[in-house]
């Protein structure tokens, strides 16, 4: 039951292959590089890197999961975009996972735990969890209103929350971005029953920088 894991909804471009037959998910090959400039450029290259570390074929896969954001518009549609094809080529099926989720699995002893990844614009991208289960939707907001709310926990994780600790006050847990062993983690039980691959819809929360001009502006007085 191996599958092929891939995000781009942050500044990581992250490849894997996971097992995902025993009850714990094996981690087989990864390949991690936080470069928010080069999702295009990069992910392609780690896929094939880890199918050749791993020794596996684009046969040899059973599934390919894909965190599916929140993130910027750019970025995440590069991992989507990758994985939707792939799914697409091969008949595999496709599954999504929330990107903070991933990071939250890393924490399920967490009882009350903060995930916040970088938006840019001076926000974060943000979900609460107990447990490792989320509480509510992601969200997208400056830190200092999560503050002004008291949308607070025992702890916090992720890039956001590292940028902006000293405004949000929380003890700072390791994981800045989704692994591929969390995203397998959220993603194993599909896996291995085998459930019908799903549409991968890209959670952005916001609307992309770049629109199309409404009206042609004059260029003469």
């Amino acid at each position: 039951m191996l599958a092929l894991v891939l995000d781009t909804s942050s500044a990581a471009v992250t490849a894997g292959l996971v097992d995902c037959a025993p009850d714990q998910p094996v981690l087989l090959a990864e390949r991690v590089t936080v470069d928010a400039r080069a999702h295009a450029e990069l992910l392609i290259p780690s896929l094939r890197a880890c199918l050749v570390s791993a020794g596996v074929r684009i046969a040899d896969l059973a599934a390919v999961v894909a965190g599916v954001g929140p993130g910027p518009y750019t970025g995440l549609r590069v991992g989507l975009m990758t994985a939707a094809a792939l799914a697409d080529a091969t008949g595999l099926p496709g599954y999504g996972v929330c990107s903070l989720d991933a990071i939250a699995a890393a924490h399920p002893d967490q009882q009350d735990l903060l995930v916040a990844g970088d938006a840019r614009r001076k926000e974060v991208y943000w979900a609460r969890y107990r447990h490792g289960e989320r509480i509510g939707e992601p969200a997208v907001s400056k830190p200092a209103e999560l503050v002004a709310k008291r949308v607070g926990g025992s702890a916090m994780a992720g890039a956001g929350a590292r940028l902006y600790a000293e405004v949000l006050g929380l003890p700072l847990l390791d994981g800045d971005f989704p692994t591929v062993a969390g995203l397998a983690a959220c993603a194993a039980e599909r896996v291995r029953d085998r459930a019908p691959g799903e549409v991968l819809v890209p959670l952005y929360l916001r609307r992309p920088d770049a629109v199309e001009p409404t009206a042609r502006k004059p260029v003469t007085a």
